[in-house]
């Protein structure tokens, strides 16, 4: 009789020990270990090991909260155009608060769901079937998603952290898979335009800019040599002033028969007076006429004497004689 107590008091000692034994738990470094108390939450338990009273006094349960999850969703959303697209959403998480991941949401899983498929409609809502269409504004469209995606799992207080949203894939229905096409050539050809003109520049730029650096380079040349002449005529009209106060009616007279000189050089006809005697006449001639007289005269020519008797020949260039007021003129 002894000996069966003894036995059933061993028995009862190994029973405890296994049960105190059974609370031994060990943490992940990724994991975090959240104890309950008849169902209400104690601690949280970082990685290392530990011990808290067995099942059913105490529970843990274990929480990844590195890894990163993934949910793949395929929403019919409406464009900011009434355009009909069906979509193919991808959700990358992670659970960050093991706490409000556990407690403060019923369905996660559910939740996170019905919130992305909310936040997909709202942004396809506002942009046009182009834009969604369009691959190069596909990030600013994941972006503003990712963004109200995670401002109402903080407001649920779900303890999610969304780290990528991806739009993988966007179809039409088949009515407009036509159009599509259409859109999707159209956008190619104007990518190739862009850089058919992105390369026209880049060719047409540099040109116009060494043509610039030419005319900059000349404007410069044109403006010391307009300062240098002016300059030089700065510096002679010093020395004309200089040489007139030592002389000034020498200087004047050589002004005088410089200007003519200039003048008549660039002349194209002439006046000649004859000398008295020979009836006062006064001949008006062309000058390139008698420049050709004058060659021919060099030649052997004779030249006849011009008086007021003398009658030229008559061509096309004929010179005649009138007499006005006592005095002859001859006319063109």
């Amino acid at each position: 009789m002894q000996s069966g107590k003894s036995l059933a008091a061993l028995v009862g000692l190994v029973g405890l020990a296994l049960w105190l034994a059974s609370g031994f738990f060990e943490v992940g470094a990724a994991e975090r270990g959240v104890i309950l108390r008849f169902g209400r939450l104690v601690a949280v338990r970082e990685q290392g090991p530990g011990w808290r009273w067995p099942w059913p006094i105490e529970t843990i349960t274990k929480v990844n909260v590195m890894n990163v999850a993934s949910k793949e969703y395929n929403p019919s959303v409406l464009t900011a155009d009434v355009s009909l697209v069906e979509l193919r959403l991808s959700v990358q998480y992670r659970r960050a608060d093991p706490v409000k991941w556990l407690f403060r949401v019923r369905d996660p899983d559910t939740t996170l769901q019905e919130v992305s498929e909310s936040a997909i409609r709202e942004v396809i809502g506002r942009s046009t079937l182009e834009d969604v269409l369009a691959g190069a504004t596909r990030p600013q469209i994941t972006e503003r998603a990712k963004d109200l995606i995670q401002r109402t799992l903080d407001a649920y207080g779900t303890g999610i952290e969304v780290t990528t949203v991806n739009l993988t894939d966007v179809q039409v229905p088949d009515p407009v898979v036509p159009s599509q096409r259409d859109a999707n050539k159209a956008l190619a050809d104007q990518d190739r335009v862009i850089k058919e003109a992105q390369a026209y520049a880049s060719g047409v730029v540099p040109s116009a800019q060494g043509d610039a650096a030419k005319i900059l380079q000349d404007a410069a040349a044109y403006q010391a040599r307009v300062e240098a002449l002016a300059q030089g005529k700065a510096a002679l009209f010093t020395q004309v002033e200089a040489a007139y106060a030592r002389a000034p009616q020498v200087t004047r007279e050589r002004l005088y028969l410089e200007t003519m000189e200039d003048i008549y050089s660039r002349a194209t006809k002439v006046f000649v007076d004859t000398k008295p005697g020979a009836g006062g006449n006064v001949f008006y001639l062309p000058l390139d006429k008698l420049i050709g007289h004058g060659a021919d005269t060099g030649s052997g020519g004779e030249t006849q004497p011009a008086n007021a008797s003398a009658a030229p020949p008559q061509d096309d260039n004929e010179t005649e004689t009138v007499t006005v007021d006592g005095r002859s003129r001859g006319e063109r």
